[in-house]
Formats: structure tokens, sequence, C-alpha cells
């Protein structure tokens, strides 16, 4: 029997672009993912985040913000930062690890200039199905060399 991918998402709060992908993660590829998120310097879980997934059946809810230092014994096939500021302060991981950076915009801060709550949560939708289609092609979305970045 073939072992689970194992995966860590890692981005700067572990609120909501990170938390999205676990999620996603575990609903669509559970019986061929371990999966973990946690942040560099974590914050606390993002109501619209927490939101925008209940519309699509996926409950975030119970999910807690973790800091990177929690998972750092962890056995991983893959780090993947989905934001700049994880990727840039990302730890050195023991073992095999291979980190690669999937970068997406951050939903708060594009959320900040909307002119309604509607707007803002659209911004939290197109990136909480960007995230979708990454985790729909695990693991070739983290392993071809020539994926978008």
């Amino acid at each position: 029997m073939q072992s689970k991918l194992k995966v860590l998402y890692l981005c700067t709060g572990n609120s909501c672009r990170s938390q999205m992908a676990e999620a996603w993660t575990r609903h669509l590829q559970g019986d061929a993912v371990e999966v973990w998120s946690a942040g560099t310097l974590p914050k606390s879980l993002d109501r619209r985040a927490v939101e925008v997934m209940r519309e699509v059946g996926v409950d975030i809810s119970e999910q807690r913000s973790k800091a990177v230092e929690e998972l750092l014994d962890l056995e991983l096939d893959y780090v993947v930062t989905v934001c700049d500021g994880a990727h840039e302060s990302c730890p050195v991981f023991p073992g095999r690890a291979r980190i690669v950076h999937r970068r997406f915009e951050d939903p708060p801060k594009l959320a900040e200039a909307a002119a309604s709550e509607e707007e803002a949560l659209s911004h939290y939708r197109r990136i909480r199905d960007q995230i979708r289609e990454l985790v729909e092609g695990l693991p070739d979305s983290v392993t071809l060399e020539d994926a978008a970045q």
C-alpha cells in the first residue's frame, strides 16, 4: 500500500489561505494526502474564510491557527507556501521536505478596499476557488517544476 503524501500549507497568519488549502485537501484528497497548515505569525481564523468555505459545504470553523514551530518535527513531503511572506521566512524542515511556492493574493488585504461586504466576500470566493484548483491537481500541482508560481 502506498503511503499518503504529507503536505503542510504555510502562510503568514494561518488565518485564511492556508486554512482553506488544508480544508480543501482534507475534503477532496483526504484518502491520498495527510495535511496540515500553519503560520509564521499565526493569528485567529478569518471569519470571512469560514463563511465562504461554508458556502461550498466545507466547515473550517473548528480549525485553529497554529505556529509553524508546532509542526517542525513532522516528516513532510512538501511545504507549500501560499503567500510571499511565508515563502521569504520559511524555516528549514528536517528530512526530505521540498519547499514549493504557490502564491495566492491575500483576501483580507483585497477586502480592505471593498465598497460592500458582498464585494469583500467576492475576493475570498475567488481565492477559495483558486486554492481548490491547486488541491484538485495534487500531487502534480506541487511537483511540476514549471507550474505557475
